[in-house]
């Protein structure tokens, strides 16, 4: 895990795919699920296949959680899903991937090479296989997408006063390419993907900063609760708003965060409005 030195009063915590960038659609529609389809024959139900990796990856509050366990619960509603039995279709899901997925922190290549390596399980092989032709299609497809509107210019208004960290699920190799095509990586201390360790352990950076002087920046649930965990403030973005969103950051969350009139009645009232953007519950029948 990456340990800051403080060099200001205050902390930020900053997710990145669907949170600084508008890159969540165009990762998961033309990269993850392709790839989902094609690594786990899901050909004959593709329809149903994209339904549910998207709404497990985007239009849930499973948004932004970790590939693996994302690829598991999306092959979970497809179980679930009587349009998928009716073609006779069977959905298994490797135990020796669940497993993994139960006993190690940073869930990522690296950890799952390892893995591969001492225990020569084929499931894992073969999950590592489509994670690495995901990273493959992401390093071919992503580009030229800039951060949102008013991400810069709150970057720069939170310059000299927090040191930030990006926290985030994704590959490193993937968020150093990403932030440093355009240019917004000076603004950061460190870049913090899966291989660094999950957001929670990232942003246990936050004890070294007093009380109310840590603050996480994200789209997700899972960013929420880190953030939670930590005993951090939480500055939503919301999906499909993120332009709104990172306006009010800029010209009134910054500065509540700094003068210390964020914590209680004002988070309140944005985690609450965040929390009805996204379902729990998908809008298809689901068995069992």
């Amino acid at each position: 895990m990456y340990v800051i030195e403080p060099k200001h009063d205050f902390f930020v915590g900053i997710d990145s795919d669907g949170c600084v960038f508008d890159t969540m659609e165009l990762k998961h529609k033309e990269c993850f699920i392709p790839n989902i389809i094609k690594y786990y024959n899901l050909q004959a139900i593709s329809k149903y296949a994209r339904e549910a990796a998207e709404f497990v990856n985007l239009y849930s509050k499973s948004r932004g959680i970790n590939r693996f366990p994302a690829l598991v619960e999306a092959l979970e509603w497809l179980q679930k899903r009587p349009e998928v039995k009716a073609r006779g279709v069977q959905i298994s899901i490797p135990q020796s991937l669940r497993d993994w997925i139960a006993e190690e922190t940073k869930l990522g290549n690296p950890a799952l090479k390892v893995k591969v390596a001492a225990s020569g399980d084929k499931d894992l092989t073969h999950a590592l296989e489509w994670s690495e032709q995901v990273n493959r299609t992401v390093s071919e497809f992503v580009h030229g997408v800039p951060p949102y509107p008013m991400v810069r210019e709150s970057l720069e208004k939170l310059t000299g006063k927090a040191d930030m960290l990006v926290c985030s699920a994704t590959p490193n190799e993937a968020l150093k390419a990403e932030w440093s095509e355009h240019g917004v990586d000076k603004f950061v201390t460190e870049i913090c993907g899966q291989e660094s360790g999950n957001k929670k352990e990232t942003l246990a950076n936050a004890a070294k900063y007093a009380k109310d002087h840590s603050l996480m920046i994200g789209d997700a649930p899972g960013d929420y609760k880190a953030a939670i965990a930590n005993d951090c403030l939480f500055y939503p973005i919301n999906p499909g708003e993120e332009e709104a969103s990172w306006q009010r950051f800029h010209d009134e969350g910054i500065d509540r965060f700094l003068n210390g009139t964020f914590a209680g009645e004002y988070q309140e009232k944005l985690i609450k409005e965040f929390d009805s953007f996204l379902p729990e519950q998908p809008k298809w029948r689901v068995d069992g």
